[in-house]
C-alpha cells in the first residue's frame, strides 16, 4: 500500500462497521470476562456462562451488550480514523511506517478513543454487568442505565476510571496496530507487487496481534474494571491506589484475572476487525493517493 492512505470518512465508516460488528459477535466472551475481574469469590469462566445460562438464560450473557456495541462503533472509527491520520503523518516518503512511529501513531489512536468513546461506554457497560449479577436489578437498560447514573453521579459517573482507560487503550492499540503494521509490512514486502492480502493471511495477522496486545495490558485492563464497578468510590482512592490494593491484598497474579476469555475475544475481534476493516475500505475504494 505504499503511497496511499485511508480517506477520513471511509476510515470512520468502515472503523464503525467492523467495530461494532465485532462486539456483537464476541460479547459473551467480554461478559464473562468483566464479571470475573469484580472483586469477592473467584469464579471461572465457564462457571460464570454456567451460572448467567442457568439463571438469567442467554440473555443473560447480553447484559450491558448494547452499550458496548454503541461504544465499540465509536471506538473503532475513532480509533481507524485517527491512527490513519497520525500513520500518514509519520509515513516516509514511500509511505512506510516504522514500528516506533507505528507505536506512536497507536498510542495517540488510543488516547482518542478513549476520551470520545471507550471510557463512557466502558463504564456502563461494567455497571450494567456489575448490576444485573444482583437479585433485584436497577438498571432496565442501557438507556435507563445511562440516564441513572448520570442522575447519581453526574457526568463523571459515565467518565469513572478515564486515566486507567487512557493507559489501557494507548497500550492497546500501540501495541496492536504496531504489531499488525509490521506483520502486515513483513506480508507486503515478501509478496508480488500490487498483490492483495488474502483475507485468511489479514484475519491470523490481526489474531497475533490482539495476542501480543492481551498479556502486555491486561493489569490496566483489571484497574479499569474495578475503577467502574458499582463500589468503586467506596474501595478506591483512585486507580494507583485501586492497584495497590490488588497487588497488596489479592496478589500479583490477580492483575490477570479474566485473561482466557479476554484472549478469546481480543485474538477473534483482532481477526474480525482488520478483516472486516480491510475488505471494506477495498469495497468502498477508501484509500487515495
Amino acid at each position: 500500500m505504499a503511497g496511499k492512505k485511508e480517506k477520513p470518512l471511509h476510515s470512520l465508516t468502515a472503523g464503525a462497521i467492523a467495530g461494532g460488528a465485532e462486539a456483537l459477535i464476541t460479547y459473551p466472551a467480554e461478559f464473562a470476562k468483566t464479571r470475573s475481574q469484580f472483586g469477592g469469590k473467584r469464579e471461572s469462566p465457564i462457571a460464570i456462562i454456567r451460572e448467567t445460562l442457568r439463571t438469567k438464560g442467554a440473555k443473560g450473557l447480553y447484559a450491558g451488550c448494547s452499550a458496548l456495541v454503541v461504544g465499540n462503533a465509536a471506538k473503532a472509527g475513532v480509533r481507524f480514523l485517527s491512527y490513519d491520520h497520525f500513520k500518514s503523518m509519520l509515513a516516509d516518503s514511500r509511505g512506510k511506517v516504522s514500528a516506533p512511529r507505528s507505536l506512536l501513531a497507536g498510542l495517540g489512536a488510543g488516547m482518542m478513543e478513549a476520551i470520545f468513546a471507550v471510557t463512557p461506554s466502558e463504564t456502563i457497560k461494567t455497571k450494567l454487568i456489575d448490576d444485573a449479577k444482583r437479585p433485584n436489578p436497577q438498571y432496565r437498560g442501557l438507556l435507563h442505565g445511562t440516564v441513572s447514573i448520570v442522575k447519581q453521579e453526574g457526568l463523571f459517573g459515565i467518565y469513572r476510571g478515564l486515566f486507567p482507560v487512557m493507559m489501557r487503550q494507548g497500550a492497546n492499540s500501540a501495541v496492536r496496530f504496531t504489531t499488525y503494521t509490521t506483520l502486515k509490512q513483513f506480508v507486503q514486502g515478501n509478496a508480488r507487487p500490487g498483490q492483495p492480502i488474502p483475507s485468511s493471511l489479514t484475519f491470523g495477522i490481526g489474531a497475533i496481534a490482539g495476542l501480543v496486545t492481551v498479556y502486555t495490558t491486561m493489569p490496566l485492563d483489571v484497574i479499569k474494571t474495578r475503577m467502574q464497578s458499582l463500589e468503586a468510590r467506596q474501595q478506591y482512592r483512585n486507580s494507583f491506589h485501586c492497584g495497590y490494593r490488588i497487588f497488596t491484598e489479592e496478589g500479583l497474579l490477580r492483575f490477570w484475572t479474566g485473561t482466557t476469555p479476554r484472549l478469546a475475544r481480543l485474538v477473534l475481534s483482532g481477526g474480525i476487525v482488520f478483516t472486516i476493516y480491510e475488505n471494506i475500505i477495498r469495497v468502498i475504494g477508501g484509500r487515495s493517493d
